[in-house]
């Protein structure tokens, strides 16, 4: 019961980490720039590029934890994997 609860506050916390990473890396381009700039600004991803950064370091933190979680922590780094090469292959799909 203790083990599901410290998983369940670090998954937590890796989100906030997550969200807060995407709010500091949110780039704006302003108005009167020009097309061609704002062109290049909306082709960059920080979103999922932060996600990706996310979930790298929350699959370390998995990787590196105890091993005493009934299966959970490996099905939660299992379930990272799987979220990495989904963003990974949202970028490849992008139409540049």
């Amino acid at each position: 019961m203790k083990n599901s609860v410290w998983l369940t506050i670090c998954v937590i916390l890796l989100g906030l980490l997550a969200w807060s990473q995407m709010n500091s890396q949110m780039q704006t381009v302003p108005a009167q720039a020009p097309a061609q700039a704002r062109v290049a600004a909306e082709e960059d991803h920080p979103h999922i590029e932060a996600a990706i950064k996310s979930l790298e370091e929350a699959k370390h933190h998995l990787e590196t934890a105890a091993h005493d979680f009934g299966g959970h922590r490996a099905k939660a780094l299992d379930h990272t994997q799987q979220a990495l090469n989904e963003c990974r292959e949202a970028l490849k799909y992008d139409k540049k």
